[in-house]
């Protein structure tokens, strides 16, 4: 047996080795740009995919809209238009979406006017000072709503207050790190609590080109309110605001809307998001939980509870 000799190569080597030749070169293997370390690297190839994706799109459009022009000159039927990808197309379905639902319950008698709305509007106990600024926003938006400093008050106590002055709801502000960070919901007199996670907060006058608000009582578009307790949370929101007929002048400008499990005010400012729905009003010891969000039921960005 000669030693340093070159060994020979067995079939297997060999026939894989044919087939790398046969392969042609010209064909490029997708490089993600996740599996780059180098940020520059990294950055050039996302911008070269973005070109290239827009690129595609573009050409497709201007195929498209040539086929149209040409099927209105023969005066045929137009092509069908591709149905465009929303997140509200590839929501995830909902086991409790349904159409007809009872609308008898705690809520029916605002939503047919037998009972006007009385909001009490207060902070919790270290306010910030971004907090009077928020809740200068909503006293503009929520109509009948009076604001009353929390000072050392217990919640209870200003619960059996709120009863005794014959307020419908309270609305308690809670502060962060000197930022709005969440809403409390409390129906009277027998509930229920919605707890409302706030971020990333926007005032109106640090929005660029913001709309005014006007006299006009602002007009609520229930949209989207599909699940069961989605159709329940909507119902709550309804609640909290007086109805009335609206003027034409101010309908655009101070609206509710509700986009996938979030609120639209003034078609400008988006939130809160649900964080838990309670029965009765606010027990952190005994209280029960209709709904209660967990990290863990977060298995999809195209799953809304609402």
């Amino acid at each position: 047996m000669k030693m340093g000799g070159k060994r020979k190569k067995d079939e297997g080597e060999a026939a894989a080795e044919e087939e790398r030749e046969v392969k042609p070169c010209n064909m490029k293997r997708q490089v993600l740009p996740s599996t780059i370390k180098n940020k520059d690297k990294r950055a050039a190839v996302h911008s070269q995919l973005k070109h290239e994706k827009k690129v595609e799109k573009r050409k497709k459009q201007k195929d498209r809209e040539a086929k149209e022009k040409k099927a209105m000159e023969l005066g045929e039927e137009l092509p069908p238009r591709p149905t465009p990808h929303t997140i509200e197309t590839r929501r995830v379905p909902d086991e409790t979406i349904f159409i007809c639902w009872d609308d008898v319950d705690e809520f029916s008698g605002f939503l047919k006017q037998e009972i006007t709305p009385k909001i009490l509007i207060t902070t919790c106990r270290f306010n910030s000072a971004r907090g009077p600024a928020f809740i200068s926003e909503l006293l503009t938006v929520i109509q009948n709503a009076h604001y009353f400093k929390r000072g050392t008050y217990d919640l209870k106590k200003i619960v059996e207050y709120a009863n005794k002055k014959d307020f419908t709801s309270i609305v308690v502000l809670h502060t962060n790190s000197r930022q709005p960070d969440a809403l409390l919901i409390i129906g009277l007199p027998d509930g229920p609590t919605a707890h409302f996670k706030l971020s990333s907060l926007v005032l109106r006058k640090d929005i660029k080109n913001h709309g005014n608000p006007t006299l006009h009582m602002p007009e609520l578009v229930m949209n989207n309110f599909t699940t069961r307790l989605g159709h329940r949370v909507g119902r709550y929101i309804f609640d909290q605001k007086e109805i009335k007929p609206l003027d034409g002048k101010g309908k655009n400008k101070e609206t509710k809307e509700k986009k996938l499990g979030k609120v639209i005010t003034r078609m400008q400012e988006c939130g809160p998001r649900l964080i838990s729905l309670q029965h009765g009003t606010f027990d952190t010891k005994g209280g029960e939980y209709e709904w209660v969000h967990k990290p863990e039921m977060d298995t999809s960005r195209r799953r809304f509870f609402l």
